[in-house]
């Protein structure tokens, strides 16, 4: 009888083991769909940082005043915006991952900028940019046709914007540093 018992506690103990392994792995894969591979699915782009070299090429191009208004579209960690505010613009990012949003707020506390950048966890595409100066986007193909169909309409003249990677299909850039597209709104 004691034999019998200790042998169900021995498989119940393992039992939890495997329980809390499996738990833990779900947990972790759900967490990687729902940071990465989510927001591809549902709302358009996955996180994928600019290197700081691009991120110097996109705020130069950006050419940001003192004072200016400076937006990331998709702002993900927060880099953009933070180099956009030391740059002397007021910076907003619009994320629409939470788990970013949580993290580029973390990132511009820790650089010592809020009262110069800002992160919208809303939908860019929500957003009317007519007050911006400048805009910087790290899109994706499929989105930029109907993104500079809404620069175009909202943005006010001189208005820049920044691509990384990817160009409008229409609107001619101004200039082009390797994979870096500067537009200017006449």
């Amino acid at each position: 009888m004691l034999v019998t018992l200790v042998s169900v506690i021995v498989s119940i103990s393992e039992w939890k083991d495997r329980v809390s392994f499996v738990t833990v792995l779900l947990f972790i894969l759900l967490f990687l769909l729902g940071f990465f591979i989510a927001p591809l699915i549902v709302w358009g782009a996955p996180f994928d940082p600019s290197d700081r070299e691009t991120v110097k090429k996109m705020v130069a191009l950006a050419n940001i005043k003192p004072c200016g208004k400076a937006a990331d579209l998709g702002s993900g960690d927060g880099r953009v915006v933070i180099a956009l505010a030391k740059a002397g613009a007021e910076a907003h990012g619009y994320e629409i991952n939470p788990l970013l949003v949580w993290w580029a707020r973390r990132n511009i506390r820790k650089a010592g900028l809020t009262d110069k950048a800002s992160i919208h966890w809303k939908s860019f595409w929500r957003e009317n940019f007519v007050s911006f100066d400048a805009i910087i986007v790290f899109g994706v193909n499929y989105v930029m046709k109907d993104l500079e169909k809404k620069l175009r309409k909202e943005l006010k003249t001189n208005a820049r914007v920044v691509s990384n990677t990817w160009p409008f299909p229409t609107w001619p850039h101004s200039r082009k540093e390797d994979n870096v597209y500067l537009y200017e709104q006449k």
